[in-house]
Formats: C-alpha cells, structure tokens, sequence
C-alpha cells in the first residue's frame, strides 16, 4: 500500500541523516530514540525512511518475553544486510555488549549506514545489562562510525526512562514522539471535505492501518456500516490489540480506562465506576492514573483562567480513536461478531451527536493554537476551557496569554458542531450570560465561536473559525 503523510517525521529523521553523511559539516554516529503509542506506525515510518534513503540498513525487531540469547541470535543473523557482515558472520555473542560491538564492526568506516532495533522496551526488560552495553558501546565505538541507529519503542515510560539523567544512554540521543496522523493528512487520504475530515479523524484517531481502511470519498456512514459487518475491520481490532499489549483485561488499569471511556471525568466518579462493587481507594487509584498519564494513554485538563484552579482536574482518553472505541466498539463487538453489526451501529448513531460535541473539543483547542497567535491574536499563547465544580457554567474556549494560570484572557469561546444549525443568538447571548464567570474577564472581554456549519451574519464575534479553518491549521 502507497505510504501517505508522514512528511514532516521523515524530515527529522533526514535531518539526522544529514549529519551522519556529512552533508552539514558533521561526520559522526547519531542516535535517534523513538516512540509513539502502540500501532502509530513507528516500525512502517523506519521501513519506508530506510527504504528511502538508498543506503545500506538493518532491522532488528525484538520479541517479548524472549531468551536473550536467542534474540542476540536473531540479532546477529540482521547484520546480514550491512556492508562488513561478512566481518562477524558466524559469531556467537555471549553479551550484549559482545552483539553491539558487532554492529559497529559491520558498520564500514567510509559508508554510511542505518541500524533500527526495534521495541527496545522488551530488551531492556529481558536483560538488566542492554542500556549499560548500549551506552558503552556507542561510546566506544558506534558514535564514531557513519551510523544513524533508531531505537523504537511502544512502551513511552521505558523510553522516555532510557534518556533520563543518571540512565546509560542519557544525553546520547535525539527524541522524537511519532504521533497519530494528524487532521490535514486524514482528510488527504479519506478524500472527505474539512468537516467529515474531523469526523473521521474523530473515529480513527488518525492511526495508519485505520485511515488507510477508509475508502476516499466513503461517507461517515458507509464505513461504520462496512466496519461492523466485518468482525476483523481494523477499526475493531486495533483497539483490543492495543490495549492487551499493555494493560490485561482483568486489571485495575484496564477497569479505570473503561470508565473513562465510558464518560466519567473525575477523580471520585472514575474510582466509583472503576470499582465495580465498592469505589477503588484513592491509594489505588492515584498510581494507576499517575501511570496511565505517564504512557500518554490519559491526559488531563485543568480549568484555565486567571486563577489557579487544581482541584477540578478533569481525565480524558488522550487519542480519538481509543476515546472512540472505548465509548462505542468494545461493547459492541459480541453483537459484531454473531453478525448483529446493525445493533452496534444504532448504538453510535444514536449517540454520535452528543459523543462528538464532547471528543471534538480537544481537537478545536489543538488546531487553534496552530493558528494562533496571529495578527489578530498576538498574545493568545494558551487556549483551554472553563467550569466550575457544577459545571454551571461550562465554557469551551478560554484563549489566555499564558497557562496553567493565566496572566489575562484574551477571549472566552463556545464550540458547536452541529451539521445544519449554525452559532446563533442563542449560543451568542449564553456566552454573554457566561463570560463574567471566567476569572479575570470583564465585559468587553472578546468573544468567539467555532461552528461546524458557520455564523449566523451580524454577530458581534470577535472571530469565528469553522471546518476549514481546522484543516488549514495542519497544512
């Protein structure tokens, strides 16, 4: 299949080619320590920026819960592919660091090469001596040879955790996250228009294998209609194969993501849904949400505005897709698979509407700070929303000079994303009713909208941004 997006990672990792080669004036190794959540498209991005490049390279990929000896095996078998693996072959390592030197004798001294080991997490945890092997031998002898080595990895912690200070490889490598495809490349490979793009990067989450299941031009109802007929559409599986690769079934973890997923926001609802029989205790809870934040799986909003407000932390699912599949698929897919995809396709379409004016939130407030600061907005370096503990009022744009606790707002927003009712005087005088409870506005405070279907004319908005506008942001 045709591989789409992705410009602006091969050109980092080209940047760093560069270096390697010589074109900047730098000859020595790079290092590059990769991650992204699982099924993001890391190990597709590394082929197709290997293939690519024209040069000589090596894949490795690791298996959890394998022998090491036997993945230093596989190992060794990868040199085959470099230019002086005739120089190690038949060698059996008994080390890593014995394996990795390897590498670097099969790297030539006047040839440019790239090294990919891929779901480094799982060597790390097989064997307690990879990162000092790692570390050592790039010292010594890889981090002076014309290599460009990729470390790639799923779990984002145990990457994250390789670069830390005190740990081996500290300092050594240049980070790069590979994030979902973003707005602009979803509606490139979906052929939709701006607003049924959002829709369907809503449902995919711009995750590869998902997008690419989506024929161009195919409406918003015709692929969940194809996807729940067909119990090994990627759009139902990929969501199950991503969480059992982290999180068992039966797990506390795997219990506090449902309830997030089902809607619950806060800290006391989720451990009284999470619970089951009685709320999971706080002591519980706490890490399992600290570790969920940590892997990127959570994120968390805070109110924004002038005063510092810590205590009405809200959780979300942190990628559209997951959101998605948790709200809607997960419990749909015993009816999917004895042939009953009508009903679970009744159930999202019954929904949708209600679903979609919460999910699309985050993705407003992403392409936004896209946009801004502007001409228009010079100082709107922050954009988030606003509640109180009642949710009475509830605002979804508060743009601010800065975050988590502003220094001035500069406007106060409502998003509606409806696809035949535009922003209104209705939605106008209940941001007029609701913008003095914002901390620190005032009432020329400017106000906004975002609308899926536009702006009634004559408005007194300060701005207003629609489909389009979103999509652009991206470009």
């Amino acid at each position: 299949m045709e591989f789409q997006g992705r410009t602006a990672d091969l050109g980092l990792l080209s940047r760093q080619l560069d270096d390697v080669v010589g074109k900047r004036g730098a000859t020595r190794g790079r290092a590059v320590i990769m991650t992204g959540r699982r099924r993001v498209g890391k190990s597709r991005l590394v082929q197709e920026f290997c293939d690519r490049s024209g040069l000589p390279y090596t894949v490795f990929q690791a298996t959890r819960g394998r022998n090491p000896v036997a993945e230093r095996a596989d190992f060794a078998t990868a040199l085959s592919a470099l230019p002086g693996a005739e120089l190690v072959a038949g060698l059996q390592a008994a080390d890593w660091n014995q394996a990795l030197r390897s590498l670097a004798v099969a790297v030539p001294d006047d040839s440019p090469s790239i090294a990919v080991i891929d779901e480094v997490p799982w060597l790390v945890d097989g064997d307690s001596e990879f990162e000092g092997a790692l570390q050592t031998v790039w010292d010594r002898y890889l981090s002076a040879k014309p290599v460009l080595l990729i470390l790639v990895g799923s779990d984002m912690s145990v990457m994250e955790a390789l670069q830390s200070h005190g740990r081996p490889f500290f300092g050594r490598a240049a980070k790069m996250t590979v994030r979902p495809l973003h707005l602009a490349d979803v509606q490139t490979m979906t052929g939709l228009d701006a607003a049924d793009a959002v829709d369907a990067l809503l449902i995919t989450g711009g995750f590869p294998e998902i997008v690419q299941s989506w024929r161009p031009g195919t409406s918003r109802e015709d692929f969940l209609h194809e996807a729940v007929n067909n119990p090994l559409s990627p759009l139902l599986v990929a969501g199950e194969l991503s969480l059992l690769g982290e999180f068992p079934e039966a797990s506390h973890a795997r219990a506090v993501l449902e309830a997030v997923g089902s809607g619950e926001r806060t800290f006391s609802t989720i451990a009284a849904q999470a619970g089951g029989a009685g709320a999971l205790p706080s002591g519980t809870l706490t890490p399992i949400l600290n570790t969920l934040l940590t892997k990127r799986v959570l994120a968390t909003d805070l109110p924004l505005s002038t005063k510092p407000d810590t205590k009405n932390k809200r959780y979300r699912i942190a990628d559209p897709y997951l959101r998605f599949w948790l709200a809607f698929l997960q419990r749909g897919i015993p009816l999917i698979e004895r042939g009953r995809g009508d009903l679970a396709l009744q159930r999202i379409e019954r929904s949708w509407t209600t679903w979609r004016g919460r999910a699309i939130e985050p993705i407003v407030r992403e392409s936004l700070l896209r946009l801004l600061p502007n001409e228009d907005w010079p100082d709107t370096e922050a954009i988030g929303g606003w509640w109180n503990r009642q949710n009475n009022p509830e605002l979804d744009l508060i743009g601010t000079d800065r975050e988590p606790v502003a220094g001035a707002v500069r406007f106060v927003g409502s998003i509606k994303w409806l696809e035949s009712q535009p922003f209104g005087p209705r939605e106008y005088d209940a941001l007029v009713r609701d913008v003095l409870a914002v901390p620190g506005t005032a009432p020329d405070t400017p106000l906004v909208a975002v609308s899926r279907a536009g702006v009634v004319a004559d408005l007194p908005l300060a701005g207003h941004w629609g489909p389009e506008d979103l999509v652009a942001a991206w470009r």
